[in-house]
């Protein structure tokens, strides 16, 4: 693909065959049926969502293959193992080959796994920024005389 400046995720979608595009609008979707509220945007020239405060997940399509991408954690990589095991990946991109069938329920959970990730790492974040009560001032004692 040709050095870009896309502005939107549909304008990405526009560059490439018609089977990719559908592909790629397929995860679009899921990824917003399972993280209702999601933000679109374009981030490394690649579609990518924010929820809650951080990245969610990016998509891109390439000749042979979708992926789906983040820094996954090592708590997702574990859950996923067994369902993970046959497509070509790494710690951050999981490539799903266009000679067959996307897996639609896999997406779906690897989606709401990391939504629930960054849900819990914004009920911390918010836990942490919130300003501690001061403890009341002591009273003296009242002196005899």
């Amino acid at each position: 693909m040709a050095k870009t400046d896309f502005k939107t995720i549909d304008q990405y979608h526009s560059t490439f065959p018609p089977e990719a595009a559908e592909r790629m609008e397929t995860i679009r979707t899921i990824i917003k049926k399972a993280a209702p509220g999601v933000e679109e945007l374009i981030s490394y020239q690649v579609p990518a969502f924010k929820y809650r405060g951080g990245f969610l997940i990016y998509y891109a399509a390439y000749k042979s293959h979708v992926s789906i991408s983040h820094p996954f954690s090592t708590a997702l990589l574990a859950e996923f193992k067994n369902d993970l095991a046959k497509y070509t990946m790494s710690k951050a991109v999981i490539q799903f080959p266009n000679d067959e069938p996307l897996p639609v329920g896999l997406i779906k959970k690897i989606i709401q796994f990391r939504a629930k990730e960054n849900e819990e790492r914004e009920a911390l974040t918010t836990k942490k920024a919130a300003p501690k009560k001061k403890a009341a001032p002591k009273k003296k004692a009242a002196s005899k005389k």
